[in-house]
């Protein structure tokens, strides 16, 4: 577990970052499948994040194509993750928070790959 952060800041940065992924998973989805798929990963993609992208209609520029809209409200997760929350905890470097849950996953494939490589 990342240590030196409250419990409360490590959920946050999970569900933004769980968030985040979606979105983006569902840009890449889209790049090969059409939004009314039927393969199960598409629609799991479209019925999660539908209400997150409803929410952020409103700063979705219209000229914006559909295809981008979730990787265009996955920037906003992004930049919450990597400028907003170390703002608010105090840091005075960007960054200081960056990403606990790619780390942990990060950290992890290293391990399984270390085990397989012994």
């Amino acid at each position: 577990m990342v240590e030196g952060f409250p419990i409360w800041v490590i959920i946050s940065d999970y569900l933004l970052g769980v968030v985040m992924w979606t979105l983006i998973g569902r840009f890449a989805m889209g790049i090969f499948l059409p939004e009314d798929s039927t393969f199960f990963f598409m629609k799991f993609f479209v019925k999660s994040t539908n209400p997150i992208i409803e929410l952020f209609k409103w700063i979705t520029p219209s000229f914006l194509i559909q295809p981008f809209v979730p990787l265009y409200v996955a920037w906003f997760f992004f930049m919450t993750r990597f400028y907003l929350m170390p703002w608010l905890l105090g840091y005075s470097v960007m960054g200081m928070l960056s990403f606990p849950l790619e780390s942990e996953l990060a950290r992890g494939v290293a391990n399984l790959v270390g085990f397989f490589a012994k």
